[in-house]
């Protein structure tokens, strides 16, 4: 009976051994099982906040394709956009647009030492570093920096010695930190997030005044360039090379007019298409000149005909003329460095800001720049060569972010440099990560 009773207790041990193994079995697969489920929704999260990122992406870029280029302005549907870019849904999805026009900038790699000394934090050992790394010599310019201080820090690399490429290339230059090329908005959202506006509790460090201070990128771009076309894309007239007739032909002035601007041009040529009006020059035109009379005089350019013809003509023979910048949709900080940097600037540009709004489209050509209050023609002069009214590339930031369904938190932003002069439009940067 006693071994009996033992095998009978043996058997149960063993069962219990059975159940309990096949217990911790059961749970394995389960917790695994939940795991992979667990592994296989963040995937699947990730790969469809990718698409409606990238869908945020080619609708920007719709609609920058059927933007007239006549000129360009904070008034187009690639500015202000919300039925097309704000918490668009694709499913339980949803993406947010943002366009910033790069010719709304100062060109990182044609803007001078003083144009950059008036930006916010700027120092003059800063802007030779960065006149150094973009220049092809090694002469290093005082407080500046060359090849060799980049081969003797503990991680070395090679400096450009050119032109720029992206514009977060400007961290490898000697001064340049995080926080003066981003400003509190780390992750170019545009918005004033709560780690954004807590001092140190958490990163990015923030001055927790309530307000978003936004770094260089907002004022800096390597990408802006100018088609050396008028608003009907017809190639400009250069003014330095055409003679009297093809200017009478091509310009539709009169010939008295033409005759003044090629003896006037003389060895030294026009240096800018506002060297053809001065203080002087008359608003009106004394009236009409008869074609074909050899012996009709040189008459000045009055402005009023300038203003007719400024969109035509040019005094560069290149395709592209880097680094112009929209006056349409410039920020006061780049206008006002456009125009010097002192206060006169900053009302200057106060000035033209308040024009542009009054007017529904913005200013359809450069000349229009002389209607603005307090703009003289001296001045207009000296920024004649470096603005325009019309604009190229454009960065596109497009946040994805989850619906009604939260699988995770946080948005993913996908950001994209592009290109629409050329034909189909390139992409000349590509970014992707998470924004918080």
């Amino acid at each position: 009976m006693r071994n009996g009773s033992n095998k009978k207790g043996l058997v149960l041990i063993a069962v219990l051994w059975i159940v309990i193994i096949l217990t911790l079995i059961i749970t394995s697969v389960v917790r695994s099982s939940r795991l992979n489920v667990k592994v296989s929704l963040a995937a699947q999260d990730s790969v469809c906040r990718r698409w409606t990122g990238l869908g945020g992406i080619e609708t920007a870029i719709a609609v920058l394709r059927e933007d007239l280029t006549e000129s360009d302005s904070l008034f187009d549907l690639w500015s202000d956009n919300e039925r097309d870019f704000n918490n668009i849904q694709l499913g339980n999805y949803l993406f947010t647009v943002k366009v910033i026009d790069e010719a709304g900038k100062l060109n990182i790699n044609t803007a001078t030492k003083e144009q950059l000394l008036t930006l916010p934090d700027m120092t003059e050992e800063i802007v030779s570093a960065i006149m150094d790394w973009r220049d092809s010599d090694e002469d290093q310019m005082t407080g500046g920096a060359e090849r060799g201080y980049y081969q003797n820090l503990p991680f070395e690399y090679e400096i450009r010695n050119g032109n720029f490429r992206t514009i977060r290339e400007l961290l490898l230059v000697r001064g340049v930190t995080e926080r003066l090329l981003y400003g509190e908005d780390t992750n170019l959202n545009g918005r004033l997030d709560s780690n954004e506006n807590d001092g140190e509790a958490t990163p990015p460090a923030d001055n927790e005044d309530g307000r978003l201070d936004k770094g260089w990128i907002e004022y800096l771009s390597c990408y802006s360039y100018d088609k050396n076309v008028d608003a009907d894309g017809n190639k400009r007239v250069n003014i330095n090379q055409a003679d009297a007739n093809e200017l009478k032909e091509s310009l539709g002035i009169k010939e008295s007019h033409a005759k003044w601007i090629v003896e006037n041009r003389g060895q030294n040529q026009y240096q800018s298409i506002a060297d053809l009006i001065s203080s002087s020059s008359p608003k009106e035109s004394k009236g009409n000149s008869s074609g074909g009379d050899s012996q009709v005089q040189a008459e000045p350019l009055d402005l009023a005909t300038f203003s007719n013809i400024a969109d035509k003509i040019t005094v560069d023979g290149a395709e592209q003329v880097p680094g112009r910048i929209n006056v349409n949709t410039a920020a006061e900080i780049v206008l006002a460095a456009l125009l010097g940097g002192d206060d006169k600037a900053y009302q200057l540009a106060g000035n033209i800001i308040s024009h542009r709004e009054n007017l529904p489209d913005g200013m359809k050509g450069i000349a229009e720049v002389l209607d603005v209050s307090a703009m003289d023609i001296d001045t207009f002069k000296k920024i004649a060569n470096y603005i325009t009214v019309r604009s190229n590339v454009f960065t596109i930031r497009s946040f994805a972010s989850t619906g009604s369904q939260v699988i995770s938190r946080g948005e993913l932003q996908i950001e994209a440099v592009v290109d629409r002069g050329s034909s189909p439009s390139a992409v000349l940067y590509f970014y992707q990560g998470q924004t918080n």
